[in-house]
């Protein structure tokens, strides 16, 4: 039992970073039908800008308390990660809205590789180690232990999340995203500006990208240059699993995610005497992800559009 309680948290912890990441994917997609493969990249611009930054704080005011090193991090992070996000859709998407899809595509693909290009050239190509700021503590939970730091992580996310669905569902910005992604011509004559729009939406996902790539610094002591592609990767599966297009969809896609990994990479290592642990633990997701489509191609929760953001 304790076990199972330790994988559930470890679980919770991945998905909850998996879930910004993936609602970043999802409210693209949603406005424009687009996927935005650099979107993991985003996340590593985040996680390095913390690094700098928190690095910086630890030379500068050393005897700040962590969680508010961790927060000034987060707060130099977003605008950082907004900036990039914002001049990608400008220079690389705005021109291809109407191309065919494969276009965009394969421009994103160029973008990915260019910002860890450019991240390679500004903080090199070895790992650089993510402060530890936070108390080495841990809380027993029935018999398992969360750190300070993932505590922190998940009330992180938790708030980033409400947030959104409170900006998404209750304000006036909101019903303009939704408008744009149901109908952008018949939101544009009913006065909304989709290119506002649009970006704000780049915005709003880079904003969740910035959190979750320090999320997922502190929760794994380091960041490096290639660090994004694969938890963009798998949160795209996650807004995949959950309905492309969905934000809902998007927060529980990546929550069961990460709970199947945890769980996969706990369980079935142990039966198979660490054959299939967690060096292996990236096949649980993807095998569930292919009979999730497989028996429902729109995603656990679908695609309805009056949600969609």
């Amino acid at each position: 039992m304790d076990t199972f309680i330790q994988q559930i948290i470890n679980g919770l912890v991945l998905g909850s970073m998996y879930a910004l990441v993936a609602l970043g994917y999802t409210m693209v997609y949603g406005v424009l039908n687009l996927i935005n493969f650099a979107h993991g990249d985003v996340l590593m611009i985040g996680a390095m800008t913390a690094v700098t930054v928190m690095n910086l704080l630890q030379k500068v005011a050393p005897d700040l308390p962590g969680v508010v090193q961790l927060l000034i991090a987060i707060v130099c992070a977003i605008p950082v990660c907004v900036i990039v996000n914002v001049v990608i859709e400008r220079v690389a998407y705005r021109k291809l809205r109407n191309a065919p899809r494969l276009a965009p595509l394969i421009t994103a693909i160029g973008v990915s590789i260019l910002l860890q290009t450019f991240a390679m050239m500004i903080w090199g190509r070895s790992p650089l180690p993510f402060p530890q700021v936070m108390p080495p503590e841990s809380f027993n939970v029935f018999g398992a232990l969360i750190s300070t730091t993932q505590v922190m992580l998940l009330i992180l996310a938790a708030i980033a999340m409400v947030s959104l669905v409170l900006l998404v569902e209750r304000t006036r910005i909101g019903r303009a995203m939704r408008a744009t992604a149901e109908n952008p011509r018949v939101a544009g004559l009913m006065g909304v500006d989709s290119n506002r729009v649009i970006v704000l939406t780049f915005a709003i996902g880079a904003a969740l990208a910035a959190v979750a790539g320090v999320m997922w610094g502190a929760n794994y002591s380091s960041a490096q240059f290639a660090m994004g592609f694969v938890p963009g990767l798998k949160a795209f599966s996650a807004a995949v699993l959950g309905g492309i297009g969905n934000i809902y969809g998007a927060m529980v896609g990546g929550i069961l995610l990460g709970l199947i990994e945890s769980l996969g990479a706990g369980y079935i290592g142990d039966l198979t005497n660490g054959f299939l642990g967690s060096n292996y633990q990236d096949i649980f997701a993807f095998i569930v992800l292919i009979i999730v489509l497989t028996l429902r191609p729109s995603g656990i929760m679908g695609e309805r559009v009056a949600d969609r953001a």
